[in-house]
């Protein structure tokens, strides 16, 4: 099963739980801040299998992950 996950950088405060989570490594923290001048997650080429840990774990409840069903 394939996932898609989607961020809304712009609410993200960047503090990274959702990068230490994720066991395919397809979040990482951006280089470029948002308008609040915060270093948001970003989604990767990795992998995503769709298991959702980090929308779990994110404590601004701002990551929604989709699987694709095969």
């Amino acid at each position: 099963m394939a996932g898609n996950i989607v961020i809304d950088t712009e609410r993200c405060k960047g503090c990274g739980l959702c990068v230490m989570v994720c066991p395919k490594k397809c979040i990482a923290i951006s280089e470029e801040s948002n308008k609040n001048g915060y270093f948001p997650a970003q989604k990767t080429d990795g992998d995503c299998i769709g298991c959702a840990h980090c929308a779990i774990i994110c404590p601004e409840g701002i990551i929604q992950v989709y699987r694709d069903e095969m």
